[in-house]
């Protein structure tokens, strides 16, 4: 047995079996769809996503998928709804039903328990005549000639077309709906999307009390000093709380190199007076592109608003927090 083409013949197979569920799809079931789509939108109602074995374990991630996308989507298991889950559906909702017999006995038990009117029930079903399609508002062919699985009884082929689907029905909400990347990124404030959309500087930055800072008449001995007690990478300039200019180690290191009593030197005389700043509500995801700008790479950057020293980000912070250099790009 050749193990690679039985490999690359699952994948083909599976493949095969989503180009035809899309050349089933009709444009009068993608309008009753946005039917569907717009009554919950305007209601408040839940999708609902059931099925048994296999069906089940797609219609969770189905659910997930939508919830992602801003529509509330629960999975809801019929057996668990014949014993008080019920209680979760509302006469606003809609229900999605997976079964590729298109006789599945928990859902069609289930069914005259769910106060759900039939132009808002779905069926992805693999047969188009069965009692739960000919139940169902919306039903979609999800029929499979074989399973992918040698002996054609594994959910395999099946489980992937209807997963297929599923993805395509919430692309479909996604686009009626405008969800945009901003309001994606509500529902993933953890994620990385989320907060290259919504995580700000001032969330990542050390404060101003935990930076070292010195005034405009201090020495190089005294921002050493101060950058030894609150090591971050640089020390800040001030005039009151407004920033002047930085120090860094760069700076510290051309000091002495131009003179072995640079100790007294006024750090006003060997400050950088312009630095690259960041402002506290910007981005993290811009203040990333900003601190890996090819021709100025920069570790740390001073924080300040209005002229006024809030704070340091390092780079650090930004790779902690999940960002990395290929993002910047």
């Amino acid at each position: 047995m050749n193990h690679s083409n039985l490999f690359t013949q699952v994948l083909r197979t599976e493949a095969m079996a989503i180009e035809l569920a899309a050349s089933r799809f009709t444009e009068e079931s993608a309008q009753k769809l946005i039917s569907v789509y717009e009554h919950l939108a305007s209601t408040g109602g839940n999708l609902i996503i059931s099925g048994v074995g296999k069906s089940g374990h797609i219609g969770t991630k189905i659910a997930a998928t939508f919830s992602s996308l801003g529509l509330p989507s629960f999975f809801l298991h019929p057996t668990e709804a014949m014993h008080g889950d019920l209680g979760r559906v509302t006469k606003s909702d809609a229900i999605v039903l997976i079964s590729k017999s298109g006789t599945t006995e928990e859902l069609l038990n289930m069914l005259p328990y769910v106060q759900i009117p039939k132009e808002r029930i779905i069926a992805l079903v693999g047969k188009m005549d069965s009692p739960i399609a000919h139940k169902a508002g919306v039903a979609i062919d999800a029929s499979v000639e074989k399973e992918a699985c040698i002996n054609d009884l594994a959910p395999t082929t099946s489980t992937t077309v209807a997963l297929a689907l599923g993805d395509a029905m919430a692309v479909l909400y996604e686009n009626v709906m405008g969800v945009s990347k901003e309001k994606f990124a509500v529902n993933h404030p953890a994620g990385l999307l989320g907060k290259s959309l919504s995580l700000t500087v001032d969330r990542l930055m050390m404060s101003a009390a935990d930076c070292p800072a010195v005034g405009e008449s201090a020495t190089l001995q005294d921002a050493i000093l101060a950058m030894t007690q609150k090591p971050v990478g640089m020390c800040a300039v001030i005039s009151g709380k407004n920033l002047l200019g930085i120090l860094v180690e760069g700076d510290i290191r051309r000091a002495f190199a131009k003179s072995a009593d640079a100790i007294k030197t006024p750090v006003k005389d060997i400050m950088t007076a312009k630095p690259t700043t960041l402002g506290s509500s910007t981005l993290a995801f811009e203040a990333l592109k900003i601190m890996e700008n090819p021709l100025r790479l920069l570790n740390v950057a001073p924080v300040v608003d209005e002229g006024v020293f809030k704070g340091v980000l390092r780079l650090h912070d930004l790779f902690k927090a999940g960002f990395n250099s290929s993002l910047s790009k």
